[in-house]
């Protein structure tokens, strides 16, 4: 027995040790936790008398104005409104800086019913054929409640044409939401456009999905969506399938509230759809809608990476709302079943950069990859790859949920970068080669990057020469 026992005590030490120190291996072959420590409270929602939510002075005034792009080149806009008491009309007048001559487009106008809540009147209206880089003042509304705003048009598509964009996901409407917001809207980089990641409203988290919290969240966004195009992917939160009070169709509030131009790429869903935008070509997915093999998703996404044409659009970006890779403990590997379908389009195409949410936390990958996986080989760890993305999870724009804060550990290989803090991001396409992309968390200054990172174009490559001037 003696023996024995001293064979068990020495065998399960040796075994420890060697936990330690595979453990320790483990850490330093990771990237950086931030020591940085929030608040752990839960977000509060603002009051409703929030000056935020202000609705607009005037009968019938328009509300909840925003814009997204409205064709697949950036010389459309749809400009969505909704006027609470009566249709009243749906004439956008609009003009360029250029011009006192004003243009008018005619647009469509619906509402919807959700239990027992019945919608204002929600106006969508395209505008086609604007110039390229171009300022363009529009109006909404009729009589003493029309309402005045503006947007510019990207630059006209091409491989060197910089161009900014903005990042938030998971928004919600609390407290942390607004400073999210205010932090985009006064950080020094001008944001021209923003990718928003998914979950909007947070509707769905208030008693029978409350659609009133649609509204609201209308409200609040407008000091910036009316101005800037608003690129918008579906998360869990816009699914609204409830039908135990007889609301058994998904995505019902958000489809009839946020249109974007899926037709434009052939899209068969406005759910997944792509568009071109200065030197980017962005396709959106859908996290939460079939995309298995011959699914529509699935025949669509497969066809379009085929008419990428780098020479012209050299940034391919995606954005979806469930990241493919997370290493944080909540909704830990949620997105594997999409990553195993289409992480090696992703690599076979050289995808620059890979955006999502749904974890309330912030992160950023290396460049890898785990395509040489299969059910039985066993090769089940990401490794380093020169032609896969950057995996961005943003998740983080201050939601009534809260951060994640508890991670796995130790930390991946993959990660290079983690912080559970509520932030934006801002990604500055400079030329084909070189973009730099920074996270800013509430907390810090407008000018203070928390993580920033430069990305180099695998698809082009410059000579050395080119390569030390290109960010010049």
């Amino acid at each position: 027995m003696g023996v024995r026992w001293e064979f068990d005590v020495v065998f399960t030490l040796f075994l420890l040790l060697g936990l330690n120190i595979l453990w320790l291996a483990q850490v330093c072959e990771g990237g950086f936790t931030s020591t940085y420590v929030r608040n752990g409270q839960l977000s509060r929602d603002m009051p409703l008398d929030s000056d935020v939510f202000r609705v607009p002075p005037g009968y019938n005034a328009p509300q909840q104005v925003h814009i997204t792009q409205g064709d697949h080149v950036g010389k459309g806009v749809i400009v969505s409104w909704v006027t609470p008491d009566e249709p009243g009309s749906s004439t956008v007048l609009y003009w360029s800086e250029k011009s006192q001559l004003k243009n008018s487009a005619e647009g469509i106008v619906l509402t919807y019913k959700y239990f027992n809540y019945t919608s204002g009147y929600i106006h969508h209206c395209s505008i086609y054929d604007l110039e390229f880089d171009t300022k363009y003042y529009y109006e909404v509304g009729i009589g003493n409640s029309t309402r005045k705003f503006w947007f510019r048009t990207p630059p006209s598509v091409g491989p060197d044409v910089p161009y900014t964009f903005g990042l938030i996901g998971d928004l919600g409407q609390t407290h942390d939401s607004n400073r999210t917001l205010t932090h985009y809207e006064l950080n020094p980089v001008k944001g021209q456009a923003l990718l928003f990641v998914g979950d909007l409203s947070y509707a769905d988290a208030y008693p029978f999905h409350d659609n009133t919290r649609w509204d609201t969240w209308g409200r609040f966004v407008e000091r910036n969506a009316a101005y800037q195009p608003w690129i918008w992917t579906a998360g869990n939160h816009e699914v609204d399938f409830l039908p135990d009070i007889g609301e058994g169709k998904p995505f019902k509030p958000y489809k009839n509230r946020y249109h974007v131009p899926y037709r434009a790429s052939k899209s068969t869903s406005p759910l997944w759809y792509s568009i071109k935008r200065a030197s980017a070509y962005i396709i959106v997915l859908s996290s939460y809608s079939a995309y298995g093999i011959y699914t529509p998703q699935y025949k669509w996404l497969e066809k379009e990476l085929l008419k990428v044409n780098r020479s012209e659009t050299p940034w391919l970006i995606v954005i979806m709302h469930c990241p493919l890779y997370s290493s944080y403990v909540h909704h830990y590997m949620e997105g594997e079943s999409m990553r195993v379908m289409y992480e090696q389009w992703f690599v076979k195409y050289k995808v620059d950069v890979v955006f999502a949410g749904h974890v309330h936390a912030y992160e950023r990958s290396e460049r890898i990859s785990n395509i040489g996986y299969n059910i039985v080989n066993g090769i089940c760890t990401p490794i380093s790859d020169e032609s896969a993305p950057v995996y961005i999870t943003i998740g983080d724009g201050g939601n009534l949920e809260g951060l994640v804060t508890e991670m796995t550990e130790p930390q991946p290989s993959y990660s290079a970068y983690r912080e559970a803090s509520f932030g934006h991001g801002i990604f500055e396409i400079k030329n084909r080669s070189h973009a730099f992309y920074s996270w800013h968390r509430n907390q810090d200054g407008y000018a203070v990057e928390a993580d920033s990172t430069w990305l180099h174009n695998r698809y082009w490559n410059p000579s050395p020469e080119q390569s030390s001037i290109a960010i010049l």
